[in-house]
């Protein structure tokens, strides 16, 4: 573990939980997660962005795309930002997006979905789907991610792309995703005091704020009920400490009850979606390396085949 990992996680734990703690209106999350983006997460230099809007059949979803210098053509990464379907956007995790390009060598494609109070479930899911149906022709494919909310948004994708018998995506990967919206999870109540960024306290309120009523259980909402049976091969990293440790660790497991190929690590102490400090933390480096090859075998095999 780097020096750089004790020091981030005490500057998160003084900082960033009890602001996620106190700050109450959706509006004012969304704006100090957009100034803090700007001040501390870099993207590579040279990086192309641009804005976007993908079309099928009448709908729309604006995007954000990410765009690394050397990018070459071939698959590319549909990625849902996280953020407890309240708040975030894809220019808050641009950079890091940026990095997973240079690193993958393909380009990066962050839809705005539509996000809670405003628009509750299953807004979120309909937009992830009008996105994938978009990019479905793209030349090599395409890989979904996504991280926390956005990683239980990218997995639901995947689940809805299974029931309706679409093609499949050549994989899709989640940074400590979200899959339980019941949050029944045991690590919801272990974690509670060594989670650095989330309070425990606050899920069930976000959670409301998004469904509006629906029903928990639904697959489009918790993934982690879906039926995957057949769907692409699945990529999955989380912390020991996070409270939503036992989101993945239950992912995992029903995804290999259900014959899916799943790559499923758990690293030790560090913080919620740490990729996203790829520009100061070398264990977020590291990851995405490694999720960049994961990428690149995907990306082969599609070549074979």
């Amino acid at each position: 573990m780097s020096l750089m990992r004790p020091i981030l996680n005490l500057w998160l734990r003084w900082t960033e939980k009890p602001h996620l703690a106190r700050t109450a209106r959706p509006v004012d999350l969304r704006k100090a997660f957009e100034v803090k983006a700007r001040l501390f997460f870099r993207a590579p230099r040279g990086t192309d962005f641009r804005d976007d809007v993908l079309t099928h059949e009448g709908a729309q979803v604006p995007v954000h795309w990410a765009v690394a210098p050397g990018a070459r053509p071939g698959p590319v990464l549909l990625y849902f930002h996280g953020g407890g379907y309240v708040f975030g956007s894809p220019r808050t995790h641009r950079a890091m997006l940026a990095r997973l390009s240079a690193l993958s060598g393909l380009p990066a494609c962050l839809p705005g979905y539509r996000l809670a109070p405003e628009h509750a479930f299953p807004t979120a899911v309909e937009d992830a789907l009008t996105a994938y149906r978009a990019l479905a022709g793209h030349p090599g494919g395409v890989v979904l991610g996504g991280d926390s909310a956005g990683g239980g948004l990218a997995l639901a994708l995947l689940g809805e792309i299974t029931r309706l018998g679409l093609a499949q995506p050549l994989g899709c990967f989640a940074f400590s995703p979200l899959t339980d919206l019941t949050f029944s999870g045991e690590s919801f109540v272990h974690n509670a005091r060594a989670e650095v960024i989330l309070p425990a306290t606050r899920a069930p309120e976000m959670g409301r704020l998004y469904l509006a009523g629906a029903d928990a259980d639904d697959p489009r909402a918790s993934p982690l009920t879906a039926d995957f049976k057949g769907a692409a091969p699945v990529w999955l990293v989380v912390g020991d400490t996070e409270i939503l440790l036992d989101d993945t660790r239950r992912m995992a497991a029903r995804l290999e009850a259900q014959s899916v190929p799943v790559h499923c690590k758990i690293e030790h102490d560090l913080p919620h979606v740490w990729p996203l400090f790829q520009g100061v933390l070398p264990e977020a480096q590291a990851t995405l390396r490694q999720l960049a090859g994961w990428i690149k075998a995907l990306s082969c095999r599609q070549g074979e085949s």
